[in-house]
């Protein structure tokens, strides 16, 4: 078995044989994770408040009659701050997970896994709704170990019983509001108020995703982390030893040692009490270093601060810092590192900030007839024919007049001179562009088209024009 060293206590490194939910047998260790309390406890619960609101509350704000977000991948529609986006904005989509990417290697070079323990729903949904019901119901962790152990009697069948009810009501609370993230608020209403047989396909959804949710918050849990998401494992090739992260004070708390012992013993401040492993959502124990399994959930820092307050030692044995602080014996500092990959975050945002806010209105795809030539019309005019296909990414109809700019010749529409597009809908249409022959002066003339309604433009688009060969 392999030895690390910290400081001049001898520990082995068994711990990175397997992660700390699976036995040497490679069977699933159930976590009784201890409940938090301290500052960082009573700040994350305070944000989840926040957290919750906003995920329940989305759904029903809307701009100009649309949802400010939507993800509507059966009918490949999807609106981000009240913008509809159709597939041929796909590459927009391409760019933003670019930029996710960038900034996801960014933000974690700097801040390690601040998202997973402050942000990630699966931590918020865990860590702050489940787990607090769990906690009601059931009692702390020692409290659930003896009601495990305890024989099938009717108080231990209602206590479970409850708890499955009470998670299973979450996750179908939860997964309405899922649902209304991809068919919109309004569809989620209809399903809920018409009757089943009218929707059986979206309430057999609504079963679905709660029946995962509730499978993942009641069984799954903390694998979903450890076992499920890449982030985690992606962590030792994102992190350097400049990051932030929850970290132990090794040279300060090496080596460890009863408290009784302190007094007469040269030994750290850790007192080996366990604390931190017990409130630790993974079941992990911090004092081993970084590891794959760590959510940054801060539980381990509000334990150890309530052990030093207790035996009147500094705060801090376990805080947020990087490597190089610990090894230094420095207090984290935001350094230039991490105000340029800040910085590069913000630009990245602000980049595609300006990409989704500047997208056209209306797209207009305009393609010569294939297969035709020019057609000759009189003795001093040539003409083209050509499609067009809109689609309108309005909320509004739209009756679409085609233009011809900075150029000597007119446009004749095949049928009516506009083009009626319903709101957020498709249309197409044929027209002829005639030119005289005293302007085309070579075998292809570039023409620029602007597309208007009434008197605003909406969008303009580019073609050729084929003429006889000079």
């Amino acid at each position: 078995m392999n030895e690390i060293k910290h400081s001049n206590v001898l520990e082995t490194d068994a711990f990175r044989d397997r992660i700390a939910t699976v036995d040497e047998s490679g069977k699933r260790k159930w976590i009784y994770a201890y409940k938090p309390k301290g500052r960082f406890y009573n700040i994350r619960t305070v944000l989840s408040v926040f957290y919750f609101i906003i995920f329940f509350g989305l759904p029903f704000v809307e701009i100009d009659g649309r949802p400010l977000f939507l993800f509507n991948i059966p009918e490949a529609k999807f609106i981000l701050f009240g913008k509809i986006f159709w597939p041929q904005d796909f590459f927009i989509f391409g760019l933003t997970m670019v930029t996710f990417v960038f900034f996801i290697i960014l933000f974690t070079a700097a801040f390690g896994r601040l998202f997973c323990g402050w942000a990630c729903p699966q931590t918020n949904f865990m860590e702050m709704m489940f787990r607090k019901v769990e906690y009601w119901v059931l009692g702390d962790a020692p409290a659930q170990k003896q009601l495990k152990a305890a024989p099938w009697t009717g108080k231990k069948i209602t206590k479970v019983t409850l708890k499955h009810v009470l998670f299973f009501l979450l996750s179908f609370i939860i997964a309405n509001f899922f649902l209304a993230y991809i068919i919109g608020i309004k569809e989620l209403e209809k399903i809920i108020t018409e009757p089943v047989t009218e929707h059986v396909v979206g309430f057999a959804s609504i079963l679905v995703f709660s029946g995962v949710f509730y499978g993942v918050y009641a069984f799954f849990r903390e694998q979903a982390c450890t076992v499920v998401c890449p982030y985690g494992r992606l962590q030792s090739v994102l992190l350097d030893k400049n990051s932030m992260i929850v970290a132990y004070d090794y040279k300060r708390g090496e080596p460890r040692g009863n408290f009784k012992k302190q007094a007469t013993t040269s030994l750290g401040d850790c007192i080996d009490c366990h604390l931190c492993v017990k409130v630790c959502p993974t079941g992990i124990d911090i004092r081993n270093g970084v590891q794959m399994e760590c959510v940054g959930c801060t539980a381990c820092i509000d334990a150890c601060d309530h052990v030093m307050d207790s035996i009147g030692k500094p705060k801090g044995l376990i805080r947020y810092a990087s490597e190089n602080s610990i090894a230094k014996g420095e207090p984290l500092r935001y350094t230039v590192r991490m105000k340029l990959y800040t910085g590069l975050c913000f630009l990245l945002l602000a980049i595609l900030s300006v990409i989704l806010m500047t997208r056209k209105d209306i797209d207009a795809t305009v393609i010569r007839t294939a297969g035709m030539l020019y057609q000759e019309r009189g003795a001093d005019s040539l003409s083209n024919l050509y499609n067009i296909k809109l689609i309108n990414k309005t909320t509004k109809d739209l009756s679409v007049k085609i233009v011809l700019q900075d150029q000597q010749g007119n446009i004749q529409m095949a049928g009516k001179s506009v083009i009626d597009i319903k709101k957020e809908g498709q249309a197409a249409g044929t027209f002829f562009i005639i030119l005289p022959k005293s302007a085309i002066k070579q075998r292809k003339t570039l023409l620029k088209l602007s597309l208007y309604n009434n008197d605003e433009e909406l969008a303009t688009a580019k073609t050729s024009f084929l003429g006889p060969a000079l």
